[in-house]
């Protein structure tokens, strides 16, 4: 496999560095895209558009899409452009997983850029604000929301960028485990080919009432590091897995830190969604011969248990040249995917939800 001279650029530090350590550094040197052979299409109806917002408002982008407790679909959009500064409009949103209808919808005017969506065991909506304001009085928080959208908690100083135990830089993700416990992926920048030099790249841990416990990671590519921890997604057995984009990887840890697993089959992932059997859904939005020689865009399906792809939904076509795929992704109980897509920060997708309907 051909790699892209930033990403060699990486390993090839990322190697000298860790040589001295006597640590074994990753590399996708030699692996091939499952895709590039015949696999399944377990989903292959699509239905683009899907989940009309009210009002007759037209969808930004979006990147976060969830299943709350009773099966339904939850998805935010970022008031119609690619950001929610100075709009009052809701940005987050419930509809009915059978019509698309909007069932609830809040948070107008609270979030500059909703990133990471999560949806807890008691129906309780969280949503990382990935980006600040000039004014410097919103965004780099966690919320957390009711189901009807009243504010919980809140984690990290509104509008204040930075790495310790109380602020965040541009958080990804979120995800709650079975006792409560909050994770956060922190850092978004540390993809870019020059990272900036306050660029985070961690997981940080919290008790489920938001107080800090621990924190992993530093940007780079060797087990345990991140260029980019974008998704995160929880097993049966608790384990954390994170969609490692920069480095085109899952990363696998239990709820302490430990590193358990790299896996590499499932390409530059940007969404990661986890289903009761254990089930792991992969979206990959952003692979171009640019930044993934070789590889597709699309929704690639295995099982926690191994690193290996069983099934494969490709992208829907669009104007690129490759096909569409979203960021954020999500499985109903029937089986149907859901993608969430950008048509502003990635102007071939089709925008809002795309619905991939179960065989």
């Amino acid at each position: 496999m051909t790699v892209s001279r930033g990403f060699r650029v990486a390993i090839v530090a990322g190697v000298a560095v860790i040589a001295l350590s006597g640590v074994r550094t990753f590399t996708q040197e030699g692996v091939v895209d499952p895709a590039s052979r015949p696999l399944p299409n377990p989903n292959p109806t699509v239905i683009k558009g899907w989940g009309a917002l009210p009002d007759g408002r037209t969808w930004g982008s979006t990147a976060g899409a969830d299943i709350g407790p009773d099966g339904h679909v939850w998805a935010y959009d970022r008031c119609g452009t690619n950001t929610c500064v100075g709009s009052n409009l809701d940005p987050i949103f419930k509809f009915d997983r059978s019509s698309g209808k909007v069932l609830a919808q809040f948070g107008g005017g609270l979030i500059n850029f909703p990133h990471g969506l999560h949806v807890d065991r008691d129906g309780n909506v969280w949503v990382t604000d990935g980006q600040g304001n000039k004014e410097g009085t919103k965004g780099h928080q966690v919320i957390k929301f009711s189901p009807t959208g009243q504010v919980l908690m809140r984690l990290g100083k509104a509008g204040v960028p930075g790495n310790g135990q109380d602020t965040f830089n541009e958080p990804n993700d979120v995800i709650t485990a079975p006792n409560g416990d909050i994770f956060v992926a922190d850092g978004h920048s540390g993809q870019n080919p020059t990272p900036p030099p306050n660029a985070n790249a961690r997981i940080v841990k919290f008790t489920r009432d938001g107080k800090y416990v621990r924190e992993w990671g530093k940007l780079g590519s060797a087990p345990g590091e991140f260029r980019t921890p974008h998704a995160l997604a929880m097993d049966s057995r608790g384990r954390l897995f994170v969609a490692d984009r920069g480095n085109h990887r899952l990363q696998i840890f239990d709820q302490d830190g430990k590193h358990l697993a790299s896996w590499v089959q499932f390409s530059r992932i940007s969404g990661i969604f986890i289903d009761r059997n254990d089930m792991l859904y992969a979206i990959d939005s952003e692979t171009s011969p640019e930044r993934h020689p070789g590889w597709k865009t699309g929704i690639r399906i295995g099982s926690t248990k191994e690193d290996r792809v069983l099934s494969f939904i490709p992208p829907h076509e669009s104007k690129g040249p490759h096909g569409a795929a979203g960021e954020g992704i999500a499985v109903d109980p029937d089986g149907n995917v859901y993608g969430a897509e950008g048509p502003i920060s990635r102007p071939f997708a089709g925008g809002g939800l795309t619905k991939y309907a179960k065989r």
